[in-house]
Formats: C-alpha cells, sequence, structure tokens
C-alpha cells in the first residue's frame, strides 16, 4: 500500500488559478481535509490516538492488511491494542462542505488545460471540462456538447470512453481507425482492421478484458507484495522480540553475575577468617603442648643432676674402705624419667600452601573458561602475522597480503622444497619466534573444520603428521562444526559454550604456555601447560577440505583490536 502525507500533496491543486481568491484562501483548509491513505476528501473521518485522522474505511484496511504491528500510517506511532474508531461528526460536517465545493468547481462554467482536465473540444472562449472523448469523432466533449451522441441514433453508435488527451496515440497510423481490441500473441494494441489483416490467427480480446485481466493480475501481485511485507514485519517483530529477550537475559546474566561473584568474594572471606582462626588455635595448642614437655623435661634434668650430685659427693674420697662405706650407706634413688626418642613435634600441620596453589588453579581455570580477565592483558603481545607460500600445500591458496588461506580447487604446480607441506593441508606463518610472548587472531566464521596452533621448525613436512606435542605440534582443531578438540596426545574433547568465530592463540615461550581463546565471548577453549620448548615456534594453520562447499570459508588472519 503507498502512502502519501500531506507534505507529499504540495502541488496538488483541487482548483484552477483563475478561481476567486475565497476559494484560493481555502486550500490549506482543503488539504487538511484530505485523507494520506486514498488522497481523496474524507469519508466517514476517524480520529486515532496519535492525533491524526483517515477515512474509515482506508485506515481500517490498512490494519487488516498489516495486522501484526498496529501502527499509524502517517507517524508510525504504534499501538498494543487496536483503537476503537468512532466517526468524528464535525470533521465529517466540514469535509462533506470541502466535497461539494470541490465538485462545483469541477463543474463550473469553464476550466483551463494544465489542471488535470480534460477540455472540451467544441467550447469556444472558456472551454468545460470534457465528460467524455469520441474515438469516431475524435474529438472530447463537454456535457452540452456531448447531448447529440446521446440523442441522434447514428451518433449513439459512437465509441464513447473517459476523457483523455492525445487522442492520436489511440488511433492505429496504418488504418486510421480507434484501437479497440488487445493481441494477446504480439501484446499490442490493434484496430479492427489489424484484426482481419495482421493479426487475422492470434487471439484477440477488447481492450476492456485485457485491462480488466491485468489488474487482477496486479491485485493478485499486490496481495502477494501485502502478504510479503506481512511475512517481512513479523519477521522484525520477531528480531525485535529476540532483542528484547537477549536484552532481558543479558540482564539476568549480570545480576547473577554479582550475585555469584559477591557470594564467592565472601565465601573466601570467611573462609579465609576461619582458616586464620584454626591456625591460630592450632597455634597456641602447639605452643601450649611444648611448655608442658619443656617443664616436664625441665624436672627430668633437675632430678637426674640431683642424682648425679650425689654421685660425685660420694666418688670424692681416695680411700677405699671409707668410699664403700658410704657407698653402702647412702640411698641413691634413680629419676623419674621418661623415653622421649620416640616424641617429635609435627611441624606439617601448617602445610597448606600446595592446597591453596591447587585451588588457585582451580578457580582461575574456571573464571577463565567464562571470561578470562587476562585476555587484554595478553593481547598486548599481538604480533603481526602472515602466511608462508613457500611451506603451503600445493592445494591451499593464500591471499595477495597473506592474511587469507582457503581449500583450492585443483593442485598448484609448484616447486617442492624442503620446507613445503607434501601430503597435508598445512601451511605455516613467516614468522618464528623463540623467545618472549607473542599474540594473534584468525577468523574461523562458517567454517566446520579447522586447525589452528604452533609447530617447532624440525617439524616432519613431506609424510604422515600426526599433531601432538610428542611430534613438535601444540593444535585444537574442529570437525563436524561442533567437535572442538586438543590434540594433546591423547586428544581431549572440549566443551564449550557455542563454537568460536574468532580464535586467539597466545604463547608465552619461557613459561611453557599455549593457550587458545574464544575472542568474542573472550574465554579461554584450552592451554596446554609445562611445555618445554627448545626451538623456534611457527603459528599452524590447515583450513581443511571443502566438504562439499560446507567448509569453503577461508581462514583468515585479522588485525587484533
Amino acid at each position: 500500500m503507498f502512502l502519501l502525507s500531506f507534505t507529499d500533496l504540495k502541488g496538488f491543486h483541487l482548483h484552477t488559478p483563475d478561481m476567486a481568491s475565497a476559494a484560493a484562501s481555502s486550500l490549506i483548509a482543503e488539504d487538511n481535509f484530505l485523507c494520506s491513505i486514498c488522497l481523496d476528501v474524507f469519508t466517514k473521518p476517524v480520529s486515532i490516538p496519535c492525533g491524526h485522522n483517515f477515512c474509515l474505511d482506508c485506515i481500517t484496511n490498512y490494519w487488516d492488511t498489516n495486522d501484526t504491528v498496529i501502527q499509524c500510517p502517517l507517524c508510525k506511532e504504534k499501538f498494543f491494542n487496536r483503537p476503537m474508531l468512532r466517526v468524528n461528526t464535525v470533521i465529517a460536517e466540514i469535509a462533506a462542505k470541502v466535497k461539494n465545493s470541490i465538485q462545483k468547481r469541477s463543474c463550473g462554467p469553464s476550466a483551463t488545460a494544465g489542471n488535470g482536465h480534460v477540455l472540451c473540444d467544441m467550447c469556444t472562449g472558456a472551454k468545460l471540462t470534457a465528460l467524455k472523448s469520441c474515438l469516431v469523432c475524435f474529438m472530447s466533449l463537454c456535457d452540452t456538447h456531448l447531448e447529440r451522441h446521446q440523442t441522434i441514433p447514428a451518433m449513439k453508435k459512437h465509441k464513447l470512453i473517459q476523457p483523455v488527451e492525445n487522442l492520436e496515440s489511440r488511433m492505429c497510423k496504418a488504418h486510421d481507425e480507434p484501437f479497440e481490441l488487445f493481441c494477446q500473441v504480439d501484446q499490442m494494441f490493434v484496430c479492427e482492421s489489424c484484426k482481419i489483416s495482421d493479426h487475422k490467427s492470434h487471439k484477440m480480446v477488447s481492450l476492456e478484458e485485457e485491462a480488466k485481466m491485468r489488474k487482477n493480475q496486479l491485485g493478485l501481485e499486490k496481495r502477494s507484495m501485502d502478504q510479503m511485507i506481512q511475512v517481512r514485519q513479523q519477521k522484525i517483530l520477531e528480531f525485535q522480540q529476540s532483542v528484547e529477550a537477549s536484552r532481558n537475559n543479558a540482564a539476568k546474566a549480570l545480576s547473577y553475575n554479582v550475585h555469584v561473584m559477591t557470594s564467592v568474594v565472601d565465601y573466601i572471606k570467611r573462609s579465609q577468617a576461619e582458616l586464620t582462626e584454626v591456625i591460630e588455635t592450632k597455634q597456641k595448642r602447639i605452643e601450649t603442648e611444648t611448655k608442658g614437655f619443656i617443664k616436664e623435661l625441665e624436672g627430668e634434668i633437675l632430678q637426674i643432676k640431683q642424682k648425679s650430685l650425689k654421685l660425685h659427693q660420694v666418688s670424692l674420697t681416695d680411700d677405699a674402705l671409707m668410699f664403700l662405706e658410704n657407698i653402702l650407706s647412702t640411698t641413691i634413688t634413680s629419676p623419674q624419667v621418661k623415653d622421649w626418642s620416640d616424641l617429635t613435634l609435627k611441624n606439617d600441620e601448617f602445610s597448606v600452601k600446595g592446597a591453596m596453589a591447587m585451588l588457585e588453579t582451580t578457580v582461575r581455570r574456571e573464571v577463565q573458561m567464562l571470561c578470562d580477565p587476562d585476555l587484554k592483558e595478553m593481547k598486548r603481545h599481538a604480533v603481526d602475522v602472515t602466511l608462508d607460500p613457500d611451506t603451503a600445500n600445493p592445494l591451499l591458496n593464500i591471499s595477495s597480503d597473506g592474511k587469507q588461506v582457503a581449500y583450492g580447487d585443483r593442485k598448484r604446480n609448484l616447486p617442492n622444497k624442503p620446507e613445503r607441506f607434501e601430503h597435508v593441508l598445512n601451511v605455516l606463518a613467516k614468522e618464528g619466534f623463540s623467545l618472549g610472548k607473542f599474540y594473534y587472531e584468525v577468523q574461523v566464521k562458517d567454517k566446520t573444520n579447522w586447525d589452528l596452533g604452533v609447530a617447532n621448525q624440525s617439524i616432519n613436512r613431506k609424510g604422515d603428521i600426526r599433531l601432538s606435542p610428542n611430534n613438535g605440534y601444540w593444535t585444537i582443531w574442529l570437525r563436524n562444526g561442533n567437535e572442538l578438540t586438543a590434540n594433546a596426545g591423547p586428544a581431549i574433547n572440549l566443551n564449550v559454550r557455542e563454537m568460536p568465530q574468532k580464535v586467539g592463540v597466545f604463547v608465552d615461550y619461557e613459561g611453557g604456555q599455549v593457550s587458545f581463546y574464544d575472542v568474542d565471548a573472550r574465554a579461554c577453549i584450552f592451554s596446554f601447560t609445562g611445555c618445554n620448548f627448545t626451538e623456534k615456534l611457527f603459528p599452524f594453520f590447515s583450513p581443511c577440505p571443502n566438504d562439499g562447499d560446507k567448509n569453503s570459508a577461508p581462514l583468515i588472519i585479522t588485525h587484533v583490536k
């Protein structure tokens, strides 16, 4: 449905320039009573909540064909419920007067060319508006001059049509007869003489029949267009609802994130306080127990010293008789002591460092799988990576800028260099790294299979290749569009919330770490840790076969933002 606003009616005059000034001054008022849907003076005008006015039938039909969204055709304001429509009697009365005024002027005493009216060819002086055009008399006639065609029997047989300009265009130049038929074979207008000559065997219909048929076709096409519009409006509504649902889910996720993180932090703080109290209590118990042991040992030492002193006193004389008399007359009791050889204090009761380190590793790993806060720091080590065509398998196509690689339709005739992969669809980057940290990103969007990672400079490039750290490869791959695997030897199936569209690769050479990230989710996919790198590392890529065009998209090295 085509709509025009009041501003679109600029220059559309309902009266001629030579009308009275009073009529001219009413132009704005008349424009205000034109329905912007049918472009005619209001019939049963109704007002809708936004303040705009339309014919009752016009706005009802508009909403019937656009029932997925109830809105104003002009300002596009949407309404939750379909407004109840009542005829505005004040506007209806004024519209009726405007319509009557226009009709009077259209039937007025004279008209001029150029205002959309066809003028009578018989009038002298001021010409009236023609009511019909005669294809026999070859002229347009007003009400007065049409009277003869309505009263004279011979002229009643003349072909009258709605008034048109340029009647010459409706005449056959070959036979000087009016076009009254349409040839459906040659798709052209013909006259009666054409019918019995050049188009004798062709199927003919009257202009009215052809027009009716084509109008029906246009009506069907218009209904189809309306249906297409309706389907797309429904899809827009679905998208809007999807965005709103996503916005609500995001708000819930943010709220839940704050709640969970706050709860975890609170739990850790309480656990820290509890652990501190346990450690301090244990230390106090150990100190108290140790003090008791020391006091007991000091008592035993005192008893031993006393016995040792008595023995020393008895042994001071050199006279054997006296020494023996002293020994026999002296009673020396043995001190009451224990065997302390098996008693030791445990000093490993506070060895929580290992457990705490394991806790930290576990927490970090789980948080990284959700969203790694360290990814921004890793991006600071971004490097410019380009593909090395000298290493590419002959079935791979490398872009001129060295940033894209895709499986080709045919094998290229390339020199068999030592560094070129011969049997597998692999390619390395030109840049190698043997120290520090580096990071790069690869777009894997629209692919069902791919391999990414880093490889040693000395890897085997000619035979059958097994991707594993033992063979100098630290890689992950995607298979069948949903099977993500870390080639750790043995392989590890990776569970992710959604398949990444862009993968970030981070390497810490001295730290022995290779990590893979979902760039959009900012989440860690997998990390190789504890690696012992001894030679130069090169970024590694494989776009894999096309898989019946399902995997034809290239791997693209993208700029790190």
